[in-house]
């Protein structure tokens, strides 16, 4: 069985790591550098930086952050945020990161999953999906949340494994920020759909979510920001609270 593994994510915005409830009302929670070398140090499995605002103007930025990032890290991250062609990931991963994370381009351009793949191997590729229930069936949204789509979540994780993606990162839209649990129901339906391994994002707020999320889905990891950023849980902790209930983790 493979173990299952705990993301701290840091969304980007100008440089620095902030935090919303359900895509909006952002606040400061500190330097990305400084977060990542001490999660890396705290046992962290993996780490997942999201450039929410990327624009063509910022690519420097954000390639020279992921620099900086490689040089304090000695575990896997991801980085999604403005990445449009092969040529935009692979600048990304030259300066050290591991995967590529993409959204709402993909949406836009699907045969991007095909072409990335095709390059770097679908270990690299991960899709980044947003959705919520629109009068009951859950639909994906793209551009940071503001547009929904008429892609069907199911439909749309199928296809992008079908194109290449090497794992799915979905988080439910309506549970981002609140603390109030995982979409737990919405995620084991994702699991069920594809054969890659699945990330649960939006609602952690608690050590028991992460409990919850590995009990009663069958995600493969779980990721989480603001109860990490503002010291809420300790990530060593809750790895040995995880091991309490003979959930099999890293």
């Amino acid at each position: 069985m493979l173990k299952k593994r705990i993301i701290p994510c840091l969304d980007i915005k100008e440089g620095r790591t902030v935090k919303g409830v359900n895509f909006e009302g952002l606040r400061d929670a500190g330097d990305p550098v400084e977060l990542a070398k001490l999660y890396s140090g705290a046992g962290a499995d993996e780490l997942v930086f999201l450039d929410i605002t990327a624009t063509i103007e910022k690519r420097d930025t954000l390639a020279e952050l992921v620099k900086r990032v490689a040089e304090q890290v000695n575990i896997p991250f991801t980085v999604g945020g403005g990445i449009r062609s092969v040529e935009d990931a692979y600048r990304l991963l030259k300066h050290g990161a591991d995967k590529i994370s993409v959204n709402s381009s993909a949406v836009k351009r699907p045969e991007l999953l095909n072409e990335l793949s095709a390059q770097f191997g679908n270990q690299c590729v991960v899709l980044a999906v947003d959705a919520r229930p629109v009068n009951s069936i859950w639909k994906v949204f793209v551009n940071g949340g503001k547009i929904e789509t008429e892609l069907n979540l199911i439909d749309w994780v199928k296809e992008g494994v079908e194109r290449g993606a090497g794992e799915i990162l979905f988080t439910s839209m309506d549970h981002d920020g609140t603390k109030n649990g995982f979409a737990f129901e919405a995620l084991e339906e994702v699991c069920r759909a594809v054969n890659v391994p699945v990330i649960a994002s939006g609602g952690c707020g608690s050590v028991d979510h992460f409990i919850d999320v590995f009990q009663q889905t069958s995600v493969d990891a779980a990721l989480a920001a603001s109860v990490f950023h503002f010291g809420e849980i300790e990530i060593s902790e809750l790895k040995n609270t995880l091991k309490k209930h003979n959930i099999a983790i890293r």
